[in-house]
This record gives C-alpha cells, sequence and structure tokens, in this order.
C-alpha cells in the first residue's frame, strides 16, 4: 500500500512542520498569525504521521532482533510476539494517516439547513415529515447543536407540506449531508380505516449554511415581493405585508417566508435560505466540473434517489445505499440510533475516497 509519492509526500509534511516552527521562532506580528494558523492546522496531522513512522521505525528494530543470529531465543520470542501486534496495528495506523491527507471538504465543519418537503402520500406523506423534522431535533440536541425552524408550511392534522431548518453547530453538515434524498415510509395511516399500509415518501435537502463571505450576491440581481401572510385555509393570516418572496433574478432561485410578523425577519430568514441554496448550487458546479462521474452525496447523488425505508410494521429501517437493516425503527426516530446509519454511511465514503485517491 506505500508507494514512493506517499513517503515522500509525508516527508514533505514533516520538513514544513520544522520549517514552521523555525519561522514563528523568528517572525512576528501578522506573519505570525498566518504562520501559527497553518502550524496548528497542520499540528494533528504530523501527529498521525509520528505515530506511523515511529511504529514503522519500531517494526524495523524488531525484526533486525529477531534475524540476529546472537540474540536470546527469549527475546527472540518476544520480539516475535511484539511485531505479530505492530503488524497488525500499521494498517490501521496507515489509514489514518490517509484519511488525513483527503482533501477536505470546506463546507464540513458548517451549521446545516436542513429542507424536509412532503412528497407521494399526501396527508399521510405529510405527517411522515413531522416525524422526520423531530428525528432530527431530537438528533441535534444529542448533538449539543441548536435546532431553529426557518419556515413551516403545516397542515390540519399537525403534519407539514415542507419544513426549513437551521441545525447550528460545528460540524453539523458533515453528519446530516448523508440524509439528503428520498425517505420512504411504509406504515398504516391514522387516516386509513381499513388497516392498510401505504407508502408514502419525503425528501430531505441538506445544504452547508453560508456565510456572505462564502457567496457574493449582487442587489440589482435580486427581486423581492412583499405580500400578506396566508394561513392554511387561504385566509389573511395579519393585515400588514409582512410575508417577503425573494427571487434570484440569474438563477431562478425563489425562497418564500411569511412566518415572522414582521417582514425585516422574514427577509432576513430568506436571504439567509436564498444564501445557501446559491452556495450548495455553485459547490455542485465546482464538483461536477472536476469529475463528471463523482456526486458529493453519498450514492450518486441524485436527490430523488430513494435512500432509506421505515418499516412501522416489522419496526425496521434500511438504508439502500449500503443495504444496512436495523430494528430499531423507535430509536432511529428518536434520533438515539441515527448515527448507527450515519457512522457506516461516513466509513463507506472515506474507503471511497482512499480508492479513489490510490487510483
Amino acid at each position: 500500500m506505500s508507494g514512493g509519492g506517499f513517503t515522500g509526500r509525508l516527508d514533505a509534511i514533516l520538513a514544513r512542520f520544522e520549517e514552521l516552527e523555525a519561522l514563528m521562532s523568528e517572525a512576528g506580528g501578522a506573519d505570525y498569525a498566518d504562520l501559527a494558523r497553518e502550524y496548528a492546522e497542520l499540528g494533528p496531522l504530523v501527529e498521525k504521521i509520528r505515530a506511523y513512522r515511529g511504529a514503522l521505525a519500531e517494526k524495523a528494530e524488531l525484526e533486525e532482533l529477531i534475524a540476529d543470529p546472537g540474540s536470546e531465543p527469549e527475546m527472540r520470542r518476544l520480539a516475535e510476539e511484539e511485531l505479530r501486534i505492530l503488524e497488525e496495528r500499521l494498517p490501521e495506523l496507515e489509514k489514518t494517516v490517509r484519511l488525513a491527507l483527503l482533501p477536505r471538504d470546506a463546507a464540513d465543519e458548517k451549521s446545516a439547513i436542513l429542507e424536509i418537503r412532503a412528497g407521494t402520500g399526501g396527508e399521510e406523506a405529510a405527517l411522515f415529515v413531522a416525524d422526520l423534522l423531530r428525528m432530527y431535533q431530537r438528533y441535534a440536541q444529542l448533538r449539543g447543536w441548536r435546532f431553529e425552524i426557518l419556515s413551516a408550511s403545516g397542515t390540519e392534522l399537525g403534519g407539514f407540506k415542507e419544513v426549513t431548518a437551521l441545525v447550528s453547530g460545528k460540524g453539523a453538515y458533515a453528519r446530516l449531508k448523508y440524509e439528503a434524498g428520498v425517505h420512504r415510509v411504509q406504515r398504516v395511516p391514522v387516516t386509513e380505516s381499513g388497516g392498510r399500509i401505504h407508502t408514502s415518501a419525503a425528501t430531505v435537502a441538506v445544504l452547508p449554511e453560508a456565510e456572505e463571505v462564502d457567496v457574493a450576491i449582487d442587489e440589482k440581481d435580486l427581486r423581492i415581493d412583499v405580500y400578506r401572510a396566508s394561513g392554511a385555509g387561504g385566509q389573511h393570516v395579519n393585515r400588514t405585508e409582512s410575508a417577503v418572496r425573494i427571487t434570484h433574478l440569474p438563477t431562478g432561485l425563489t425562497v418564500a417566508i411569511q412566518d415572522e410578523k414582521s417582514q425585516h425577519r422574514n427577509r432576513a430568514k430568506a436571504m439567509q435560505i436564498l444564501r445557501a441554496r446559491l452556495y450548495d448550487l455553485e459547490r455542485r458546479q465546482q464538483e461536477e466540473a472536476r469529475a463528471a462521474d463523482r456526486r458529493s452525496q453519498v450514492g450518486t447523488g441524485d436527490r430523488s434517489e430513494r435512500i432509506r425505508t421505515y418499516n412501522f410494521p416489522q419496526g425496521r429501517v434500511t438504508d439502500h445505499r449500503i443495504g444496512l437493516t436495523l430494528y430499531k425503527l423507535d430509536q432511529v426516530l428518536a434520533g438515539e440510533a441515527l448515527d448507527e446509519i450515519i457512522e457506516p454511511l461516513i466509513a463507506e465514503d472515506q474507503a471511497r475516497a482512499l480508492a479513489a485517491n490510490a487510483a
């Protein structure tokens, strides 16, 4: 698995780290801050490289001891046992280094914007959206992230036609991006009197939250319409024109928010969502330009792809991308067992990235 290119790359990183140490001892002001930032970023990687290199050096010493005809039999036996343990550890140490060397997605550390929409299934699909929303709320709570609903279009039975939420916390996007796609539910709807199992669906889109520095929006590219907010039955819910619809003219992307009574707050939320959608669009275009056959989402990346099925009669959840089935429906929907699906998806993604990098 190790090759000259890999070894040379590790040498260059270690050399740069030592160079930074020397430069920092002489630098001051802004120069020092820049050097210190790079030094801090390289630190964790250098630690992994040194652990891997240390194990390789130890392996060479043990092999030398074993090969030495002058070694005592007991010492040789102990060395052989240590070597066996070390050889079991080495592939994992090397994998850790290779993973750390992979290009990082700049968006992974960001907060995430979740958009959940009812698909086929009418009212039952809307109720399923509410279930998914609660699942992500609880998952966010368990991970210490903040969960804020930005906009919601409710139904009379307590479901949602669509809901958009902001999940604030370091690394939220890195984990939640694996939730993008079509989620399918199989159960007897509350609206079904005959006890028949229905299949409904909801789509989940996951966008990295974009700061103003991430995407430039020219005011002249926006059309902003204000109107009166309306309720579920079409009646006007307030007398002022507080609802806001923002259209980004170059792309045709439109965001409408009417949840707040303040036009200013509705506009701020609409801009937040629009910024995230434009950032996501730009990232996808760059990704496709780099490699047409690769996608940023697990699987083909097609958001119409069915990724997961929640089967209530059997109490199971199946993720179709990796063929994983858990008989923990309640724990998954409570957010408690969601990591048991996300962790294998991350591992699969990393394995694919390592294979692509080695090719």
